[in-house]
C-alpha cells in the first residue's frame, strides 16, 4: 500500500489555515451588513476565502437553475480531460427535447445535431434545461449517470449540504443546497475552468434563429460584474449568484454574492448589487506574504546547515475592514531551539497578526526547506554549544 504519511504536515497546515479563515470571517462580520431582502445570502471574498456577510447561509434551499453551475463544471471537466470535444456534434434525445415545456430552453431539436460548445452557451447564457439534459447525456450516456458525477464533484468540493437529482435544477425533493455551498461552487467555476468561465459574461446568445438574453441584469449595470448565474422557480423564488472583480492594491480582488429566495427579478439584482458594493467599499483584501517567502532564517542546531528559511507554502491573503490593514503588525513566535532533522513543510512557529495589541489571526509558519542531521562530530559539537548556551 502506498505511504501518504508525507502529506500529513500539509493537511495540518491547510486545516489551520481554514481555521484562520473562519476566525477572520468572524472578525470581518463585525462590520454591520446591509439589510438584504432574501431568504438566505452569502458574500464571499473569493480572493481570501473569507465570508464577509451572511444570513441563513446553512439553511437548505432549492438550487433552481443554479444547479446548472455544476452541470457546466462537470462538462468543462470532461472537455479538459479530453473525454468531450467542444466541436463534437451531439444527437438530441427526445428526453432532452421534451424537458418541461414551460421552462427555459435553448430550443434544440432531435432532427438537428448540435455542437457541445453551442450546448454550453445555451446552458450558461440562455439557461436552457434542454441543453442541460443534452450535455449530461453527451458526457455520461444518461442524465442519471451524469447526476452521479455531479454529486461526486459536490463531495470532492466539500459541499456537505448539497445534493443534485437532475442536471437542470427543476424542483425535486433530492435537489437541495445552501447559500454557503453555492458560493464555494461558484468559486470553483471561476478558478478551475477559466477557459469556459468567460461564457458567463456574454449578454446574449442566438441559437436556432432565436436570440435570448442572459438573465443576469448586473452584466448591463456594473462593468465589474462578469458572471455568474440566475435561477427561478415558484418554490425557490428569484435567485442570483453574481461575481465582480475590482483592483485592490496589487491584487485583482473578486467577490461572490449569493442571494436566494428574493421576491422578484428586480429585487435579486438590486440586493446582489448592494452586497457587492458593500463588500468592496467596507473591506480591503491584502496579500501579507507570498508562497515561499522567508519571514525569518533562524539557527538550526545539529543540522547539515546552520540556518533554515521559514515561511508559508501558499500565498497568505486576508480581508479586513477598511483602515485595519495599515495597523496590522506581525509577531513571530518560534519553536526554539530548532534541532535537526527539520522536515520541509513541518510547522516551526506561529505568526500572529496583531491590531492595537489584539491578535487578529494566527498563521502556521513552516520550514521551507529540508535540514538533515549533521555528522556525528557536528552533532556532538552543537550538543556542547547548547549545553553552554
Amino acid at each position: 500500500m502506498a505511504d501518504f504519511s508525507f502529506l500529513a504536515p500539509m493537511k495540518k497546515f491547510f486545516a489551520v489555515i481554514a481555521a484562520c479563515v473562519v476566525s477572520l470571517s468572524a472578525f470581518a462580520q463585525a462590520v454591520p451588513a446591509p439589510n438584504i431582502d432574501a431568504k438566505a445570502y452569502v458574500l464571499l471574498d473569493a480572493t481570501s476565502g473569507q465570508v464577509l456577510a451572511s444570513n441563513a447561509a446553512d439553511q437548505r434551499v432549492e438550487p433552481a437553475s443554479l444547479a446548472k453551475l455544476m452541470t457546466a463544471y462537470v462538462a468543462s471537466s470532461a472537455i479538459k480531460e479530453k473525454r468531450l470535444n467542444p466541436d463534437q456534434m451531439v444527437n438530441v434525445s427526445v428526453r432532452a427535447w421534451k424537458v418541461d415545456s414551460g421552462s427555459s430552453k435553448m430550443f434544440i431539436d432531435p432532427a438537428t445535431p448540435v455542437k457541445v460548445n453551442d450546448l454550453l452557451q445555451g446552458l450558461i447564457i440562455q439557461s436552457g434545461n434542454d441543453a442541460a439534459v443534452a450535455l449530461a447525456e453527451a458526457v455520461a450516456g444518461t442524465e442519471d449517470s451524469f447526476v452521479t458525477l455531479m454529486n461526486r464533484e459536490a463531495e470532492r468540493m466539500g459541499l456537505k449540504s448539497t445534493r443534485f437529482a437532475n442536471a437542470h435544477g427543476l424542483p425535486d425533493a433530492n435537489n437541495y443546497t445552501t447559500a454557503f455551498d453555492l458560493a464555494q461552487l461558484a468559486k470553483h467555476v471561476v478558478y478551475d475552468h477559466p477557459e469556459d468561465y468567460k461564457l458567463y459574461s456574454i449578454k446574449e446568445y442566438t441559437y436556432n434563429k432565436i436570440k435570448q438574453p442572459n438573465r443576469n441584469r448586473l452584466l448591463w449595470l456594473d462593468p465589474t460584474v462578469d458572471g455568474l448565474k440566475t435561477g427561478h422557480t415558484s418554490s425557490a423564488g428569484y435567485c442570483l449568484i453574481a461575481t465582480a472583480h475590482r483592483p485592490s492594491g496589487n491584487l485583482d480582488r473578486r467577490l461572490i454574492a449569493v442571494v436566494m429566495g428574493t421576491p422578484s427579478d428586480a429585487v435579486r439584482t438590486q440586493e446582489s448589487q448592494k452586497l457587492l458594493n458593500w463588500g468592496f467599499q467596507n473591506f480591503d483584501t491584502v496579500k501579507l506574504y507570498s508562497k515561499g517567502q522567508a519571514v525569518a532564517t533562524p539557527d538550526v542546531w545539529k543540522g547539515s546547515q546552520n540556518h533554515v528559511k521559514i515561511g508559508f507554502n501558499q500565498d497568505v491573503v486576508v480581508t479586513v475592514p477598511k483602515g485595519v490593514a495599515d495597523k496590522m503588525k506581525p509577531v513571530l513566535e518560534r519553536k526554539d531551539p530548532l534541532v535537526a532533522p527539520v522536515n520541509q513543510n513541518s510547522q516551526v512557529g506561529t505568526l500572529k497578526m496583531v491590531v492595537d495589541g489584539k491578535p487578529l489571526t494566527e498563521l502556521p509558519v513552516l520550514a521551507l526547506e529540508q535540514v538533515n542531521q549533521a555528522s556525528i562530530f557536528g552533532r556532538a559539537w552543537d550538543s556542547v554549544r547548547l549545553w553552554m548556551k
